[in-house]
């Protein structure tokens, strides 16, 4: 599948823009002392500033946390379906939408190899593909399915996972060190949850009131 990849011109990096465009918003997260970039639905961050810390908050749908580790280079997406309608084979890349995983997924990577990376080398981290959205026909767990095979179709393998289940996540991605910080929300913030992901590119205030933080 690799010689259907769309290749694509870098979307999102911190070092070109000292504020993202689109719908990524740029703070300073007290706790951690980083530079913090939180990701939306439909959007993608790839960085090789060694002090960035990429956020965001998924239920239905999944982020790919992936990077280089030697050209110290490395992203997040956050996909909301998992093919563009009206792809009949391989990963299609017709649509280019960002909410699509196919498009998402060669995006980032695209992304992170323009920047120096080799696929060889990648290192990835999948999270989310939750069924928080009644009446979606399991999308949730469509998205982690899709990610899964388009890895393996790839033949990336994946470092650490965390995908299905019923509850929202938080993740917390540091591509220069790779760690990944995860929180799973309690269920009483999946409403508000659900009404952002159901608004493509809204604004997520979804804040943790608990839950137990898992490292990967």
């Amino acid at each position: 599948m690799t010689g259907r990849r769309t290749r694509t011109a870098a979307a999102r990096t911190s070092d070109t823009s000292p504020e993202p465009t689109g719908g990524t918003r740029r703070y300073r997260d007290p706790m951690f002392e980083e530079s913090a970039i939180k990701v939306f639905p439909g959007e993608h961050y790839v960085t090789g500033q060694p002090d960035e810390m990429l956020v965001t908050i998924l239920g239905s749908c999944v982020a790919a946390c992936i990077r280089d580790p030697l050209a110290g280079v490395g992203g997040m997406n956050h996909f909301m379906l998992p093919e563009a309608s009206g792809a009949s084979s391989g990963w299609d890349t017709a649509s280019a939408s960002m909410r699509y995983g196919n498009v998402a997924m060669e995006r980032l990577i695209n992304d992170i190899l323009a920047r120096g990376g080799l696929r060889q080398r990648l290192e990835v981290k999948v999270f989310g593909g939750g069924n928080v959205l009644t009446g979606s026909a399991n999308i949730g767990h469509r998205n982690a399915d899709f990610v899964e095979d388009y890895l393996a179709t790839e033949n990336l393998p994946i470092a650490a996972r965390h995908l299905r289940g019923t509850l929202p996540r938080r993740v917390h991605y540091f591509p220069a060190t790779g760690k990944v910080l995860l929180l799973e929300l309690q269920r009483t913030d999946r409403d508000a949850l659900v009404r952002s992901e159901s608004s493509y590119k809204s604004k997520i205030e979804v804040e943790p009131v608990g839950g137990s933080v898992e490292l990967f």
